[in-house]
C-alpha cells in the first residue's frame, strides 16, 4: 500500500518540477521564508524609493513647467484621485487573479510611469501621468499589502510593520537619492529612467520568490450591500492615523517655523524626528505586536499620537515640540500595518478586497487632514488646529476598545 502510494504522488511530482522548470518561479515550499520575505521586502523598497522620488524632484518640475503654487496644487489632485477611483477594481483584480501576477505587472508600470512624469512638458501632461501614477501606485500597493499579509500568515506571528519600515526607509532613500541626483545637475526623466531601471532589475530577480496563488474567492453580495461592520471599524482607525500623518507630511515644516519660532536651519527638525521615529518604530513593532497584542497595541498608539500633539500645542517650544512630533512618529508607525492585517484576517472576504476597502476610508483621511487644519487654523489658529488633529489619536484607542475581534 505505501509504495502504490508513493508511485501514485509520483507523477504530481514530476508535474510539479516540469512547470517550476519552465517557468522559473520554484514550488513555494522550496523557497526558504527569508527569501521570501526579502523579495517582498524589496517590492515594499521600489514602490518606496519610486515615490520619494518623485516627490523629491517637485520644485525642478514646479520650474520647468512654470507653475504657480495654486496651478501645482491643482495637478497634485490627480494623483490621489487617480488612487482612489481605482481602489475598488485593485481589490477585485487581487482577488481573482493573485497579488503576484498583479504585483508583478503594476509595480513595473508604476516605474514607467514615473519616467513619463519625467518627461511632462505641459501642465496637462503631468496631471495625466500623475493620474496614471495613481492607478498603478494603487493596484501595486493593495497587492503588495496581500503579499505582506500571506508572508505574516506563512510566518505565523506579526511581520506586517517590518515591510512598512522597509518602505519608510525607502521613502528616506528616495529623497536622499534625489537630492543627489539635482546636484549632479541631472533632470526629472534622467533621475526617473535610472530609478525606473533600478525596479526592472528588482522585478526580474525577485519576482519568482512572491507567493503564489490566488487570493480566497470573495463572498457574492449584492452591489448594495451594507458594508462588513469590522472593515469599517478599521477603515475609520486608519483614517485618524492617516490624518495625523498627513499633517505631519504637510504641516509639521510649517508648525515649526510659524508656531515654534524655530531657527530657519533646524525648521525640518519636527518632520525629520517624525520620519526617523516612524520608520524606527515600524522594526520593532512587529515584535511588540507579539508581546503585547495587536489590540493592546493600537490601543496605546493612539494614546502616543494624542499625547505627542497635545504636547507640541501646550509647549510649543523647540525641545519640547521635538520630543512631541518625536511621539507622534511612533504613535502612528504601527496603526496602519496593524490594521491592513486585521482587515485581511477576515473569514468572509478575500484579503485583497478586504485591504481595498479599509485603504480607501484610510486615504481620505490623508487627503482629507492636512486641508482640514489650513481650514481649522484660517478660523482659530495653527495650535488649535493640532489640538483637533490629537483628538484622532484619543478616536483611536476609542475604537480599537470597541472592536470585538482583533487579534
Amino acid at each position: 500500500m505505501v509504495n502504490e502510494t508513493t508511485a501514485a504522488a509520483r507523477p504530481s511530482i514530476v508535474k510539479k518540477f516540469l512547470i517550476n522548470t519552465l517557468t522559473g518561479i520554484p514550488a513555494q515550499s522550496t523557497v526558504p521564508k527569508l527569501t521570501m520575505r526579502m523579495a517582498i521586502a524589496s517590492f515594499y523598497f521600489c514602490m518606496g524609493f519610486s515615490f520619494a522620488s518623485w516627490a523629491s524632484r517637485i520644485p525642478d518640475i514646479k520650474t520647468k513647467l512654470h507653475l504657480s503654487e495654486a496651478e501645482l496644487g491643482s495637478v497634485l489632485l490627480a494623483l490621489p484621485i487617480g488612487q482612489l477611483i481605482t481602489m475598488p477594481i485593485s481589490g477585485r483584480l487581487v482577488t481573482k487573479y493573485g497579488s503576484r501576477t498583479i504585483l508583478s505587472f503594476a509595480i513595473l508600470l508604476y516605474a514607467i510611469e514615473l519616467t513619463n512624469i519625467g518627461w511632462a512638458s505641459q501642465m496637462w501632461q503631468l496631471a495625466l501621468a500623475l493620474f496614471v501614477f495613481g492607478i498603478v501606485g494603487n493596484m501595486s500597493n493593495i497587492s503588495v499589502n496581500t503579499q505582506g499579509v500571506l508572508a505574516e500568515k506563512i510566518y505565523g506571528r506579526p511581520i506586517m510593520t517590518s515591510f512598512h519600515g522597509v518602505w519608510s526607509i525607502a521613502g528616506f532613500s528616495g529623497a536622499m537619492v534625489g537630492l543627489l541626483m539635482m546636484n549632479l545637475k541631472l533632470t526629472p526623466h534622467q533621475h526617473f529612467f535610472i530609478v525606473a531601471a533600478l525596479v526592472f532589475i528588482t522585478v526580474l530577480i525577485a519576482r519568482k520568490y512572491l507567493i503564489p496563488g490566488t487570493s480566497a474567492p470573495a463572498e457574492k453580495k449584492k452591489f448594495f450591500s451594507r458594508p462588513d461592520r469590522v472593515l469599517v471599524q478599521l477603515g475609520i482607525i486608519a483614517f485618524c492615523s492617516m490624518s495625523a500623518e498627513g499633517a505631519m507630511f504637510d504641516w509639521s515644516g510649517v508648525y515649526f517655523k510659524e508656531v515654534v519660532a524655530a531657527p530657519h536651519s533646524l525648521i525640518i527638525m519636527g518632520y525629520a524626528t517624525f520620519m526617523i521615529m516612524m520608520a524606527t518604530g515600524r522594526f520593532f513593532g512587529d515584535r511588540i505586536i507579539a508581546q503585547v497584542g495587536r489590540k493592546r497595541m493600537l490601543q496605546i498608539s493612539g494614546i502616543l499620537v494624542l499625547t505627542g500633539l497635545m504636547i507640541s500645542v501646550v509647549l510649543p517650544y523647540l525641545i519640547t515640540a521635538t520630543i512631541g512630533f518625536l511621539i507622534v512618529g511612533l504613535g502612528v508607525s504601527s496603526v496602519i500595518p496593524a490594521v491592513y492585517s486585521a482587515a485581511a484576517r477576515s473569514s468572509k472576504i478575500a484579503p485583497g478586497m478586504a485591504l481595498a476597502g479599509v485603504s480607501s476610508i484610510g486615504f481620505l483621511g490623508f487627503l482629507l487632514g492636512p486641508p482640514l487644519i489650513g481650514y481649522i487654523a484660517q478660523l482659530a489658529s495653527l495650535r488649535f488646529s493640532f489640538a483637533v488633529v490629537a483628538l484622532f489619536g484619543l478616536c483611536i484607542t476609542i475604537m480599537v476598545t470597541k472592536l470585538k475581534v482583533m487579534d
